[in-house]
């Protein structure tokens, strides 16, 4: 490391302006005494700071704690005299330097600080990004707060990698504090590229590179995802190349004299078929997903993006394209259609209580959102602030922005949602717009918070916090996991219910084809349900449905221990055989926030809680655990219905 001269520091004045410092510091006679002598006794042993510098790092640390002479290192650093190394910086506790290198640049300072306050900081966090980080960098590199640029902060990244020996802990304390620096300095304007979500996120050319395989096959693959770059956005391009290195994992294991996609024939094409409907887990899920082959899905994807690059490749007329089709429609694999996974209303209502009662705002605001507007996870993410538009006697609508399918379209807002985002656009704050990740154009995005945007992980955690509250449990025991996207699959089907038009809901839910809607029109037709009610009613004019000489109605006793899937209401009994499966609809008064009772209904109340209680131990000693949280969800809520009459 070396100083700014090469005169001795008498000459040079070093030691005159930094006796003027110590002196307007007010400190007292001796310890103005005390420094002197030690800046005096240093200069006379090291008259070339140049020459102390180039020493070892741990010599230097070792006669700093020997002599105290680091008050005269940190005037010289801050005075620009010298540049801090980050050798000594991993080994030497920093004290002084930070206000050594604010006092030269004040004003800098003052403005980043500003910007972290404005970002919704906390004064500790700004204090520790600038003191422990930017602090650094200035004293490694020199130079003021206004002349940092990105490339330099990359620099100090990646010297402290690579020279710094400090534990793994310390290590990732000054990547969070460098992620802070970005975001500051991207803030207050100093620098124009916002910090990136994921910094360590490889090139193209590293993807492909840390995979084995031929050196003309890499080079095409390369080619064709860079061709394709042009034409697709960011999260297909990543899916593309996930599709493709799994084909040249395969080939260069089982086919490696294989030099070019050329040399390609068909039985090579049948052996990676049937490897990637088995294959397991690869890159970052593997360990997590360890013995677990991949999804049908996934295995069509690569199929299918195979396919189509071998097909592109010909059409364009490059020469390493196979001399025939190889791949063909009837070698895609064939995906299962399910149907919707709509929430029953009665964990539905549970979940969104909770949901109410999170700590985590962003998840308390944005799943309401997402319950009450239909969106998709991503369409959430990147709705941008003026998205809520007031059309009068029509009421408030949300402009989805392009998401999965690359249209827009107009949501109506209940109350519900509308007040949730009013209150999240007051708690995000004010800060600097960020690009768009397909337009780079600065977009001033609704879901953000300290000038970062959110992502789906606190909604997926935050669904399984409102289910543990809400007292949801799958039928191991576990909390019941539920996904973001099955709150679109309910919002929906509760149309479809209500009796929407295929049209209208298809508007709604942004499909592009008929198809992708009927899906919930088959799972709730009303024009089904109507038709099925109808054909019911004649079959039970028409058949005795009990034995003869048995009663229509079963006497209690009967009732309760009863292989079925009994549901008590205060003015009646339900009983539904177990491979029906639950209904959807059982108890769904009792446990609204919406039910109003009265001191008259008491009797019935009572009554209905005592058989309500029966059927929970009848269905906990039959194992039927959802049966038996269900009962108990009713029996709290009847309790509390009854604990207001008698106060």
């Amino acid at each position: 490391m070396t100083s700014l001269a090469h005169q001795a520091p008498a000459e040079h004045g070093l030691l005159e302006d930094y006796l003027a410092h110590v002196a307007s510091l007010g400190l007292g006679r001796r310890a103005v005494r005390d420094r002197t002598r030690i800046a005096r006794a240093f200069l006379a042993r090291h008259p070339d700071l140049d020459v102390w510098m180039a020493r070892p790092a741990a010599d230097r640390c070792l006669e700093l704690r020997r002599t105290g002479f680091w008050p005269l290192i940190c005037y010289a650093i801050g005075t620009g005299c010298l540049r801090l190394d980050l050798e000594l910086a991993g080994i030497k506790h920093l004290t002084g330097l930070a206000d050594a290198i604010q006092a030269r640049d004040p004003n800098g300072f003052a403005a980043i600080r500003q910007a972290g306050l404005r970002l919704g900081w906390t004064p500790d966090w700004v204090k520790t990004v600038l003191g422990e980080c930017l602090a650094v960098l200035l004293a490694w590199h020199g130079g003021m707060v206004a002349e940092v640029t990105g490339e330099l902060v990359d620099a100090f990244d990646t010297a402290i990698a690579s020279t710094m020996t400090i534990p793994a802990s310390s290590r990732r304390a000054y990547r969070n504090r460098i992620a802070g620096v970005r975001q500051i300095l991207f803030e207050s304007r100093v620098i124009d590229t916002p910090p990136r979500r994921r910094p360590w996120a490889r090139t193209l050319e590293q993807r492909f590179a840390q995979v084995p395989m031929a050196d003309q096959i890499r080079q095409v693959l390369l080619r064709y995802v860079r061709t394709r770059t042009a034409v697709l956005r960011p999260k297909s391009v990543e899916s593309l190349i996930n599709d493709l290195l799994p084909f040249a994992d395969y080939l260069t294991d089982q086919h490696p004299e294989l030099t070019s996609l050329r040399q390609l024939e068909r039985h090579h094409i049948e052996g990676y078929l049937i490897f990637n409907r088995t294959r397991p887990w690869r890159g970052q899920r593997a360990a997590a997903g360890a013995g677990r082959t991949v999804s049908a899905a996934v295995a069509q994807a690569a199929a299918l993006s195979l396919r189509n690059m071998l097909d592109d490749i010909a059409v364009w007329g490059w020469a390493e394209a196979p001399t025939r089709r190889l791949v063909f429609a009837a070698d895609i694999p064939k995906l299962d259609q399910p149907l919707p996974r709509a929430l029953p209303p009665d964990i539905d209502a549970a979940l969104m209580n909770a949901v109410t009662r999170l700590d985590d705002d962003f998840a308390r605001l944005a799943l309401p959102v997402l319950r009450g507007t239909g969106l998709r996870v991503g369409e959430l993410l990147d709705l941008e602030i003026g998205s809520i538009i007031d059309y009068g006697p029509t009421g408030s609508w949300l402009k989805v922005p392009l998401g999965k399918l690359a249209t827009e379209r107009m949501v109506p807002l209940d109350a519900d949602a509308l007040s949730a985002l009013d209150e999240w656009a007051t708690l995000r704050g004010v800060h600097r717009p960020l690009p768009h990740p397909r337009t780079a154009t600065p977009t001033d995005f609704l879901f953000t918070l300290h000038g970062r945007r959110l992502g789906a992980t606190r909604l997926r955690n935050g669904l399984l916090a409102a289910a543990e509250l809400a007292g949801l449990r799958a039928p191991d025991g576990c909390v019941l996991v539920i996904t973001p996207h099955q709150l679109r699959h309910t919002w929906a089907t509760g149309l479809a219910n209500a009796g929407m038009s295929l049209q209208a809901l298809m508007a709604l839910l942004g499909h592009v084809t008929p198809q992708m809607t009927i899906r919930y029109a088959t799972l709730a037709s009303p024009t089904l349900r109507i038709a099925y009610d109808e054909a019911m009613g004649k079959m039970r004019r028409q058949f005795t449905l009990t034995p003869a000489g048995k009663p229509i109605v079963p006497d209690k006793v009967t009732w309760l221990n009863s292989e079925m899937l009994k549901t008590r209401v205060a003015h009646g009994y339900c009983s539904r055989h177990e491979a029906a499966g639950a209904c959807p609809y059982a108890n769904i008064c009792e446990t609204c926030d919406n039910f109003v009772t009265g001191p008259e209904f008491t009797d019935a109340l009572r009554t209905q809680l005592t058989d309500v209680q029966a059927l929970q131990t009848d269905a906990e000693d039959r194992g039927w655990n959802g049966e038996a949280a269900r009962h108990a969800r009713v029996a709290d809520a009847l309790t509390d219905h009854l604990s207001r009459f008698e106060h």
